[in-house]
């Protein structure tokens, strides 16, 4: 028998059994510090080490997809360190910005694309925006998925720019910490700590529905006072960008048509200004454009390498 391994599998070492056991508790014992325990923490460590132990492939699977949970912890985790302890909440200096850049003449007054939406609204928007909205998440982790079976290589470019841009993103809410539109019309210029999350203008999608879909989802958000950049604009560029890297014909028209579609729901439900769809756009793009760079460097470029054959 082959020293730290379990008799009779050589898929199951001893080594692996203990550090996997020690990163799952010493997860839900931070978690449970720093933000509460919650179900879906053994949720993720549930599916985690199931297909972590199932087969060599699931195990290759979930340790590709690992930099997706990475991003999913530091996300949780930001509820712990909210950004307004660290700099000034803005709010109505964002708002004027807005109004002054893209603002509206509507019956003899100037208001932000927020409000002219809002004074605008109608079933087949609500309905539409609320689906665009949707995918914010699930269209990146499928397309993901596609790359880990059909291309590695491209799997892991994607995943890395994928968390790059969030890491941008994360490192802009907490030196600009700013309040969403739906902020503004719910309370004003005022800044209030630990004001819930909100649905916004999506709530007419959970009426129309008669659901608790986005209400249940945005009561779990990580900060308010997170909107600059949205974060929700710059994914589906990333996805974009890679699907024509892939050369995926067709399916590009569907990714643009997402990218335009989030971009559109985020403003049209309150969620974002324009502003904050712009910067979600430019970091994107200084995501991409940065991480190109770095593959040019052979000791970064040599560690990429390295975690692509780990899941090969």
């Amino acid at each position: 028998m082959q020293k730290n391994m379990i008799p009779g599998n050589s898929f199951y070492q001893l080594k692996t059994i203990i550090i996997t056991s020690i990163i799952s508790l010493s997860y839900l014992f931070l978690s449970f510090i720093l933000v509460g325990f919650k179900t879906d923490q053994l949720i993720l460590l549930l599916i985690f080490n199931s297909l972590f132990y199932i087969s060599s492939a699931t195990r290759k699977f979930i340790l590709g997809f690992s930099i997706f949970i990475v991003y999913w912890i530091l996300f949780d985790y930001m509820k712990a360190f909210p950004n307004y302890l660290f700099n000034r909440v803005h709010i109505e200096d964002l708002y004027q910005m807005e109004k002054k850049l893209f603002g509206i003449n509507f019956d003899g007054l100037l208001i932000t694309p927020n409000e002219y939406w809002k004074l605008n609204t109608n079933d087949f928007l609500d309905v539409i925006t609320g689906f665009f909205y949707l995918m914010w998440i699930p269209v990146p982790l499928i397309f993901a998925t596609y790359l880990f079976f059909k291309n590695k290589k491209q799997f892991v470019y994607f995943s890395l720019t994928f968390v790059w841009v969030n890491l941008l993103g994360f490192a802009i809410y907490y030196a600009f910490p700013a309040a969403p539109p739906w902020y503004v019309q719910e309370h004003g210029f005022k800044f209030i700590a630990k004001t819930a999350g909100n649905t916004g203008g999506l709530v007419r999608f959970d009426h129309y529905f008669n659901i608790r879909l986005f209400k249940g989802i945005y009561s779990k958000g990580s900060n308010v006072f997170a909107a600059m950049p949205s974060l929700h604009s710059a994914y589906p560029i990333i996805v974009f960008y890679y699907s024509i890297k892939n050369r995926l014909g067709i399916i590009n028209l569907f990714f643009a048509t997402v990218m335009f579609g989030i971009w559109f729901a985020a403003v049209y439900n309150s969620h974002h200004y324009v502003l904050d769809v712009l910067i979600g756009i430019i970091c994107s793009i200084i995501a991409i454009i940065t991480f190109d760079l770095l593959l040019s460097v052979k000791l970064f470029k040599n560690c990429i390498d390295k975690l692509i054959f780990e899941i090969k």
